[in-house]
């Protein structure tokens, strides 16, 4: 498990985490944050990878294949996503009308297939620990915008997570023999949480990000800040993600319907 964070060296334009030609640690991905300011534009052209452009917050015209769309998504926490998926030899250019934060992250993948732009409309979402398992202690929501399921084209899958303040998520604890990366989103700048990853523990924060290829691994917010988080994953080769988790036995009995009954309700 790796974990680091950029807040200090984020400019506008494109910020590298991961590149997987220099530092690939494992998730076969390339992980970045790109910045922009009211008027810029960044353009992607890739020959050999698939490319995936998540907006977290701005206002943002996508062009592609001669289509554009115009995303609007003040922040992620009480705004639905606009994510675009392109494969290999597709120019993407991006243009913000106000300031904007997208997230990006590719892998390679030499078959080309057709753009697909996933809007609210389109997004599966999941509501998940909200019927008062463990006290509502994992009450959170998944967004999926794309997986094995609905882009088997694609050799990457993406979503996001809406850690609400003080619950878990991603939890009870699991893996899964794919890569995973977490890139981080708080509220509130000064806003934390924690990472459980294969043994080890990290504070997460905002920009932040976590590099999972083993281990089971969980998450948690402080209270009083609600987390976002993007969770990427790389299928691999003969071995696809199919919505797989392998729950750590230890702490299998928590899925039980009575799992709440031992504990002092007052």
């Amino acid at each position: 498990m790796t974990y680091f964070n950029k807040n200090d060296q984020l400019k506008p334009g494109y910020n590298p985490y991961i590149d997987s030609a220099a530092d690939d640690m494992g998730t076969q991905m390339d992980v970045g944050l790109l910045i922009l300011e009211p008027g810029q534009s960044f353009s992607i052209l890739e020959p050999e990878k698939e490319t995936a452009v998540l907006l977290f917050s701005g206002l943002v015209s996508y062009t592609w294949s001669g289509n554009t769309l115009e995303a609007s998504r003040p922040d992620c926490f009480h705004h639905d996503a606009y994510c675009l998926l392109a494969g290999c030899g597709t120019e993407i250019t991006l243009t913000a009308k106000a300031h904007s934060e997208l997230y990006i992250q590719k892998t390679r993948n030499s078959k080309p297939f057709e753009a697909v732009m996933y809007t609210p409309e389109t997004i599966q979402t999941q509501h998940a620990g909200c019927n008062g398992e463990l006290l509502g202690c994992m009450e959170r929501e998944i967004k999926t915008f794309f997986d094995h399921d609905n882009a088997p084209f694609s050799n990457m899958v993406l979503g996001e997570v809406l850690n609400h303040p003080g619950k878990w998520s991603s939890y009870p604890p699991h893996h899964h023999p794919q890569p995973e990366v977490y890139f981080y989103r708080f509220d509130c700048p000064q806003g934390f949480g924690a990472g459980f990853a294969n043994g080890d523990i990290y504070k997460t924060g905002h920009n932040g990000l976590a590099v999972i290829t083993s281990g089971f691994h969980s998450q948690t917010a402080a209270p009083g800040y609600a987390m976002c988080y993007a969770w990427g994953i790389r299928h691999l080769e003969g071995d696809p993600w199919l919505k797989t988790r392998i729950d750590d036995k230890e702490h299998a009995w928590l899925w039980k319907p009575d799992a709440n009954d031992h504990i002092y309700q007052g």
